[in-house]
């Protein structure tokens, strides 16, 4: 279990055998965190407009639209990613290659701001209007209200939602798999191909490695670490949502 938690290559497929998951969860890591800050500042600018300055009809319009957006198969997410999202960084970064986990973190972020914005806009709209009432009563203008009181007051469901969209990156498979590569190196460049804990379940699913051998049961320890962190994340959500409840019961 040490070797495995700590060893930094992870080659069960090759002869020299190793099964260090560090890599794996490097790259699993490496694209979440760039899709999160993509997803995060973004979603919560639409998640205050729609709730506070949209109006109404157009709110009851768009947001369901902006939730179309989750709909769309994550494949085409990938091939978007593969086709148009890194020939365009080429062009800023000459050095990257052509898979990376810069372009499947970029594409991933944009996939998940409908499900961050989506929920930041659900705790906006809760906040009771006594507070907003209040917050202008004493002369704040309706930018100072909104990030002064309201996202403070709904921090605690911002905060699940950010939680929820890093569980939906971490187990997110397609867009790895077709734009990050399959190179599960250890290392903290976004221009270099990674594999994820996901992409290397699908390639050694979908590979020649016989089944039932020690090689393909590996995809059940990578799973089961996979399930664990979605598991703690979830968790940690589920514990703050609670709170959120009891805060505005």
């Amino acid at each position: 279990m040490w070797s495995f938690l700590t060893d930094t290559e992870w080659t069960p497929l090759f002869t020299q055998k190793h099964y260090g998951i560090l890599p794996l969860l490097s790259g699993t890591f490496m694209t979440t965190v760039i899709a999160i800050f993509i997803a995060g500042p973004l979603g919560l600018v639409i998640a205050v407009y729609l709730s506070e300055y949209a109006h109404r009809q157009f709110r009851a319009s768009i947001k369901p639209t902006l939730e179309l957006l989750a709909a769309v198969p994550t494949v085409v997410y990938g091939f978007f990613a593969l086709t148009v999202v890194t020939p365009f960084l080429k062009g800023i970064f000459p050095g990257i290659e052509s898979f990376n986990a810069l372009s499947a973190g970029i594409v991933m972020g944009i996939m998940i701001i409908p499900f961050i914005s989506s929920l930041s806009e659900d705790a906006l709209y809760a906040v009771p209007k006594a507070l907003r009432e209040a917050s202008y009563g004493m002369g704040a203008t309706r930018f100072q209200t909104a990030f002064k009181v309201v996202v403070p007051a709904a921090s605690s469901g911002i905060i699940v939602s950010i939680i929820l969209g890093i569980a939906r990156a971490i187990g997110e498979t397609m867009i790895v798999a077709i734009a990050a590569g399959q190179q599960p190196i250890l290392t903290l460049d976004p221009r270099k191909g990674v594999e994820t804990v996901t992409a290397y379940i699908v390639q050694v699913s979908l590979g020649d490695v016989p089944h039932g051998s020690l090689e393909y049961r590996t995809i059940f320890a990578a799973g089961i670490t996979l399930f664990v962190l979605t598991f703690i994340l979830n968790s940690i959500g589920y514990r703050i949502k609670k709170n959120y409840e009891k805060k505005y019961a």
